[in-house]
């Protein structure tokens, strides 16, 4: 009778800028060069979570952060080899979606006689048109893979002055943002419970380091992008931005910019660089501004 195998294992599916994580089998596992998804079996009494946490640090030397759920893929070989023997194997998979931070260094491997020999960024187009040679479960689990959906309520502060000519107070985007190098209103998302103009003195606040007053509604849009979240997450965003008319106190100059943020620079631009598209910006500043520009144009 062939002797039964059953192994519990749990796999990070970690995709970022049109790449994914993978790691090497070894040629103890494979002759061939093949990369599967970091990861691995369940130590006895191991919650899965942290087993995938542990076990995507030693294949990789990266901190993983994993989502919520998981999805399942069972594989079963009734007649296949294991450590040199005859078996009939099952392996059930846990997989979770995860993500490393955007600064994170070069993957390497840290474990020593392990089951993988490398780990690197693969080009996401190259596993699904095999190129990149993959375990079978790196197919299946990109089946049932979407980037995470993200639908964010942000307000925002139309701060302007008319001397020494007219412009607008706007802030970079770092990169660690969407959008990064193109100029922005300040302003950022609505906290649970927070009124959007509440929200709007406190981003200008934490972005800016002034004290700004807010007047009315002015306009609202919205923007849905796919990319890398300031987290390291692979999101598909739905932004929504509220706009609202606000001040600074007279002669402002001065402003201090927030530390490991969206926000890498502030500066008054004039409207003549947003209308000729000197300055680059996010499609809600021209919403914001679209009279003030008609008038230039």
């Amino acid at each position: 009778m062939v002797n039964r195998v059953q192994r519990v294992a749990a796999y990070a599916v970690i995709v970022r800028g049109g790449e994914i994580l993978l790691s090497r089998l070894a040629p103890r596992v494979s002759s061939q060069e093949v990369w599967t998804l970091p990861g691995g079996g369940l130590d006895h009494g191991e919650d899965p979570r942290d087993a995938v946490v542990r076990e995507v640090h030693e294949e990789t030397g990266l901190d993983v952060t994993i989502g919520e759920t998981a999805r399942t893929n069972s594989l079963h070989l009734p007649d296949t080899w294991r450590r040199g023997r005859r078996v009939d194997a099952h392996s059930l998979r846990i997989v979770y979606d995860g993500w490393v931070a955007p600064d994170a260094p070069e993957p390497r491997v840290l474990e020593v006689d392990g089951s993988t020999i490398e780990a690197a960024w693969k080009p996401l187009a190259g596993v699904l048109d095999g190129s990149v040679p993959t375990a079978s479960l790196v197919r299946d689990a990109l089946d049932g893979y979407r980037p995470f959906r993200f639908q964010r309520v942000a307000a925002y502060a139309l701060v302007r002055r008319e001397a020494p000519e007219p412009a607008v107070l706007l802030t970079r985007i770092s990169h660690r943002g969407f959008h990064t190098g193109q100029w922005a209103l300040p302003g950022g998302g609505v906290e649970h419970g927070e009124a959007p103009a509440a929200a709007v003195v406190r981003e200008v606040l934490e972005e800016t380091g002034v004290t700004c007053t807010v007047g009315a509604l002015r306009t609202a849009g919205d923007v849905h992008v796919r990319g890398t979240a300031p987290s390291g997450r692979d999101e598909e965003l739905h932004s929504v931005g509220l706009v609202y008319d606000a001040t600074v106190p007279a002669d402002t100059d001065t402003f201090t910019v927030e530390r490991d943020g969206t926000t890498d620079a502030v500066a008054w631009v004039p409207l003549r660089d947003i209308a000729s598209g000197a300055t680059p910006v996010v499609d809600l500043v021209r919403l914001a501004l679209e009279r003030e520009l008609a008038d230039l144009s």
